[in-house]
């Protein structure tokens, strides 16, 4: 990845500040945390020389999967908001922002995280372009746009089927996918995942239409209505405040997609869930799963959507996925490589030392106030110097 010894030690010093006591994770509080007399080497890190973001990504992924892999994970697509001032960051519009619930001036970015019950990463990512930026190729050159991304826009449901696809194509072992509505409305992705043989819980919104037997297609809060439902109440995993419980049920449909019918030993299913306090609170989910699988596990599927959230938390808290001063496309890329590296070391040292408890081990030290760190190895591919 680095081919060069002051580029990996200046990428290890940047790492080491995403994840230690600093304040505020730009460039000169990182350069005075790793004793740097000016924030040159850490602007140049992102800037200036030559070295690989998409190819740490694929490092981060490939440790992530050494140590969390499981052939049962759930590949978790959301988006996720960077608030701006300005108009130059690659990206940035008045676009709808989730962090607020409203329209703000930020970028956003498509996310994918890996989410086992041992532990939970992201893996990879995607800046999101809109209207104002795609097909303007002035702007687009000045905040280094590649040219193969500048053209059209592409919208977040096709960069999430990009995720998807990349993960499945480099064998990350995964059997479902969820995520919101914005992908669960998607007939393409769903289409893609049932053609590869893939599992999905995917929120749509109530106007969504489904076939039935007998009823030809039909919106899916009009078939709730229509149709008797038996609801189980269970947790879909816990939250801030406790075990998170809904009344759930499922219904055979048939899915609109370029897949065609479910396959032989899968099945389409419609899951409603429905609020204990407020039986009018309803929402739907796509379902593709195989035959006789139980509700307990798709309603489990469900609910770790929501283990995304705490990724995005914690990565902007504790590695500073949010705290940069880049505009370009290709140093904003570094940054974010970068704060999936720290994530990822949180991820699986977090894991690694539950699993000591449950062994009955002692845990290693807590070096967390110490600036020495010993890093698990991320075994990156070494790229050609010059």
């Amino acid at each position: 990845m680095f081919s060069r010894k002051d580029l990996r030690g200046n990428a290890r010093a940047y790492v080491k500040a995403l994840l230690g006591p600093v304040d505020r994770k730009n460039s000169w509080q990182i350069a005075v945390h790793a004793g740097y007399v000016t924030p040159d080497r850490v602007k140049d890190l992102l800037r200036r020389t030559r070295w690989s973001w998409s190819g740490l990504r694929d490092g981060v992924r490939a440790f992530v999967v050494e140590h969390l892999g499981d052939p049962q994970a759930v590949l978790v697509l959301d988006e996720t908001a960077f608030l701006k001032k300005g108009t130059k960051s690659a990206g940035v519009a008045r676009q709808y922002a989730g962090i607020t619930g409203q329209v703000e001036n930020c970028q956003v970015a498509v996310f994918a995280a890996y989410v086992t019950p041992a532990g939970r990463a992201l893996i990879d990512f995607a800046l999101y372009l809109g209207k104002t930026w795609a097909g303007d190729a002035e702007r687009c050159r000045e905040a280094g746009v590649p040219a193969d991304r500048a053209k059209a826009v592409v919208t977040r449901a096709e960069l999430g089927r990009r995720l998807v696809e990349r993960t499945r194509c480099v064998g990350v072992p995964f059997a479902r996918v969820a995520a919101d509505s914005l992908y669960g409305q998607d007939r393409g992705l769903r289409s893609a995942l049932e053609r590869r043989g893939k599992g999905y819980v995917m929120a749509v919104p109530c106007d969504e239409t489904v076939i039935t037997a007998g009823t030809g297609p039909v919106r899916v809060d009009a078939l709730a209505a229509g149709v008797p439902l038996v609801f189980e109440r269970r947790s879909c995993g816990a939250g801030p405040k406790g075990e998170r419980y809904y009344d759930w049920a499922l219904a055979e449909v048939v899915w609109p997609s370029d897949a065609g019918p479910a396959r032989r030993g899968w099945q389409h299913l419609l899951l409603v869930r429905r609020s204990v306090t407020d039986p009018s609170g309803l929402a739907f989910f796509a379902v593709h799963a195989r035959e006789s699988t139980a509700l307990s596990a798709i309603v489990n599927v469900a609910g770790m959507r929501w283990g995304v959230e705490d990724c995005f938390e914690t990565a902007k808290s504790d590695c500073g996925l949010d705290q940069y001063e880049v505009r370009h496309w290709e140093p904003w890329h570094r940054h974010i490589a970068l704060a999936l590296a720290a994530f990822a070391f949180l991820a699986v040292t977090a894991t690694r030392t539950a699993r000591l408890k449950q062994a009955g081990e002692p845990a290693a030290p807590d070096v967390s106030d110490q600036p020495a760190i010993t890093w698990p190895p991320l075994n990156l591919p070494v790229l050609p110097s010059g």
